[in-house]
């Protein structure tokens, strides 16, 4: 009998995992790949183990969000050891430290194939200019250059504008780059229903950080509040203290007290969420290809996010959706007002938006195309 392939997936969380590679995993696994999923963080809302799918997996210290170098050498070191170890055949690295390090240590390691999944460029590569954040811009650019020197490798990206990115850090196109867009949507669990009575509701569920356009979305919510007592601005999700962008516990307290946005906390039941909703917004100031659009665009709701990197990837302007400028809690606010006062743009938006994601994003296809890439590597 053939011996399996051994597949590594490494990511930053398991949170992550769950909610964006699993379906993949599970197909590789079936497929008769031997799967193990390498991981640095544990899930902090998600009770799912992954032995219950029959997945082996490791801990290993992978710090997303810090800057000490220390820590750094010593996820490299234990990834590089892992890797000479165990010899996988194939490894699939998901999000920006994986990558960089994960690059540099499987072709250190002679791992025989890697694939490099960018998913955004992360706070980095925001319009921040602190010294801190130029300091560490130039040391990920040179980690990127190490890290694609891998002869036989496949990047993906999930929009053009990352592409072009990457392809000036490095300083040439990358003829290995392949474009997968997102992480795919179970059409059938986001399934669209006509919204429903009641007081209009506007959704935005997301992490809440700085970049993710969560002061916009609660100043354009006090701004329509005065004029339409009656809306309801809802914001799900809870702050990631591990990313420097992140809003403070108080903050979000703050805004609770104030009722403006009804803070949900985590939401375990996006789809729910969803139905239960007239607006999906979105203000973020730079994505990959953001799978909360996608999902709201399964379940039929129009979309409001802004003109940037993956987001303006996520809906086609004023068919789907309406884009409006970064940063700008005013073009924000008027987007929303002029879908709360046409229902029938709403359905028509949110009805495109269901058949936008049918043709482009059903999670089917997203596994079909990594499997695809792993046969080709491993060939």
């Amino acid at each position: 009998m053939e011996k399996k392939k051994k597949l590594f997936i490494v990511v930053n969380s398991l949170d992550a995992f769950f909610s964006h590679r699993l379906p993949v995993a599970l197909a590789a696994k079936k497929t008769g790949y031997d799967v193990k999923i390498i991981y640095g963080e544990m899930p902090s809302h998600n009770d799912s183990n992954l032995g219950d799918f029959g997945l082996k997996s490791l801990f290993l210290p992978i710090d997303r969000g810090g800057t000490n170098p220390f820590k750094d050498f010593v996820s490299i070191f234990l990834l590089w050891r892992l890797f000479t170890i165990e010899k996988p055949d194939l490894v699939h690295l998901v999000t920006i430290k994986p990558i960089l390090y994960g690059g540099i240590c499987a072709r250190l390691a002679g791992v025989p194939a890697i694939i490099s999944a960018i998913t955004g460029m992360g706070f980095l590569f925001t319009d921040r200019y602190t010294v801190k954040v130029k300091a560490l811009r130039q040391i990920s650019q040179f980690l990127f250059k190490a890290s694609f020197k891998h002869s036989n490798k496949i990047i993906v990206f999930q929009n053009d504008d990352d592409h072009r990115e990457i392809s000036n850090i490095v300083g040439k196109k990358l003829g290995e780059a392949v474009f997968i867009r997102g992480s795919g949507v179970d059409l059938a669990e986001y399934d669209a229903l006509p919204e429903s009575g009641g007081n209009k509701t506007i959704v935005m569920a997301s992490r809440l950080l700085v970049d993710k356009g969560v002061y916009e979305f609660v100043q354009a919510a006090k701004i329509l509040k005065k004029k339409y007592p009656n809306l309801r601005f809802l914001l799900a999700g809870l702050p990631d203290y591990a990313n420097p962008a992140s809003v403070s516990k108080k903050e979000v307290d703050t805004w609770g007290r104030e009722g403006i946005v009804e803070c949900l906390g985590f939401c375990n039941d996006v789809a729910c969420l969803y139905r239960k909703s007239h607006i999906v917004v979105l203000p973020s100031y730079r994505e990959g290809l953001p799978k909360s659009l996608l999902e709201a665009a399964a379940c039929g709701r129009p979309i409001i996010t802004t003109n940037v990197s993956g987001c303006r990837d996520a809906i086609l302007p004023d068919i789907t959706g309406i884009l409006v400028p970064p940063k700008d809690p005013i073009s924000l606010s008027n987007a929303i007002e002029t879908l709360v006062l046409n229902r029938d743009l709403r359905k028509a938006m949110g009805e495109a938006g269901r058949s936008f994601a049918e043709k482009n994003f059903s999670i089917n296809k997203v596994v079909e195309q990594h499997l695809k890439l792993y046969k080709k590597l491993l060939s």
